[in-house]
């Protein structure tokens, strides 16, 4: 039986991100554009991960156990199956400047976190592309 996932919500934040990253690769100083790339980051961080969650619960004999899995643990699971580019090592990465853009806005930080973006769309992108090819809507 083929694994039924909805991917709607993270296709639409991805392509909202892409939206903001084109805006921005046009006009690298508008800090109106790298922020609204920021926040639309952190949005599809919070998707990416979410959905590979709720995939790897679908797909698993024992949703439980994926349901326990600590973050990083989650993370290798996907890339170990395939779901992702990256694995844990770049992940990390990834948290890190989510929780950077969580706790204080400071322009340097803002510069740093910008800087990883278009790398996790990338990364945002696979994993749709992956989890499309193995779920019906």
């Amino acid at each position: 039986m083929a694994i039924q996932l909805d991917l709607s919500s993270l296709e639409n934040a991805l392509q909202r991100l892409s939206e903001a990253l084109q805006a921005y690769a046009l006009d690298t100083g508008n800090s109106l554009y790298r922020d609204a790339s920021i926040q639309r980051f952190e949005f599809c961080y919070e998707l990416s991960h979410k959905m590979l969650k709720r995939y790897l619960e679908l797909a698993s004999p024992n949703p439980v156990e994926i349901d326990e899995l600590a973050f990083p643990d989650l993370i290798r699971t996907g890339s170990e199956q395939g779901l992702l580019r990256s694995g844990w090592d770049r992940w990390k990465d990834y948290r890190h400047a989510r929780s950077i853009t969580s706790h204080t806005y400071d322009e340097a930080k803002a510069i740093a976190v910008m800087q990883m973006v278009p790398d996790f769309y990338i990364e945002g992108t696979a994993l749709l592309k992956e989890l499309g090819k193995r779920c019906q809507p």
